[in-house]
């Protein structure tokens, strides 16, 4: 069984060796320890060996919880979104996990809580696109992995919202499209992002379409915070649009988003 064990790991760093994890320098070679345990590794081989994965490259972010590292896939590029099981807090997460109905019957271990966090954001990302929101298609999660679409050009994330060119001229139209976007996930999908801001939104350059990203603290309206999320969520990206001379008021959206999903029961 051990010798057995051993050709397992020896298997896994080969493929870790040919999906090209590159270690430049001692900052990279941090995030290698933290995020590629042993057990991480062999998630990555499972999903290398179904031919989802062909090449891990360079890191796209790095988050609080997980870290977003670009693939090769078949035909395109990937993003590799991995939740760190060894060096990751729960002081994020925890709001967003007490009273989700999702998390009810998961054990209270590290490990397992972060496996099923993984899966509520595939889930969470199908039914946004289900509601008609722009956001990264999901392919495949396996325990702390999720495979997603890269939303980018070549080797280059889109720009988030913060960055993306947001002027007086453009930004009515990039207001509507994100608080419509709001109002689908709610309505139509029955979710709240819950962390909205300019810094979770990305922007296609060449449609200039908004893009929601980091769906995992995506909770259900059944959620005891969800209203608060709402409230939050619309606050921060009226916040962020007043500078360019969009005046809304977040309790007169709030209560139409709320009206909307109300009439449609």
């Amino acid at each position: 069984m051990k010798k057995e064990v051993t050709r397992k790991v020896e298997r896994i760093d080969t493929q870790v060796d040919e999906m090209r994890v590159r270690r430049k320098d001692s900052n990279a070679l941090k995030v290698i320890e933290n995020v590629f345990d042993d057990a991480t590794l062999k998630t990555l081989y499972t999903i290398s060996n179904k031919g989802i994965i062909k090449a891990l490259g360079g890191s796209i972010s790095t988050g609080k919880e997980a870290n977003v590292f670009l693939a090769e896939g078949e035909d395109r590029n990937l993003a590799v979104k991995i939740y760190r099981i060894s060096s990751s807090t729960f002081n994020s997460m925890e709001e967003y996990i007490l009273g989700d109905p999702r998390f009810r019957n998961v054990r209270h271990s590290k490990r397992d809580i972060i496996f099923a966090w993984t899966k509520k954001e595939h889930r969470n990302l199908e039914r946004a696109i289900e509601a008609g929101v722009k956001v990264p298609v999901p392919i495949i999660s396996e325990r702390n992995v999720l495979v997603m679409e890269f939303m980018g050009e070549g080797e280059r994330s889109y720009p988030q919202l913060k960055e993306a060119g947001v002027n007086k001229e453009n930004a009515r139209a990039f207001f509507d499209t994100i608080s419509k976007y709001i109002e689908l996930l709610y309505t139509k999908a029955n979710l709240v992002h819950g962390d909205l801001s300019e810094y979770n939104i990305l922007v296609d350059p060449h449609t200039q379409e908004p893009i929601f990203i980091d769906m995992g603290q995506s909770v259900t309206l059944e959620h005891p915070k969800s209203q608060e999320f709402l409230r939050r969520d619309i606050e921060n990206i009226i916040r962020y649009f007043k500078k360019y001379g969009i005046d809304a008021d977040p309790e007169k959206l709030y209560s139409t988003i709320r009206e909307i999903k109300e009439k449609g029961q």
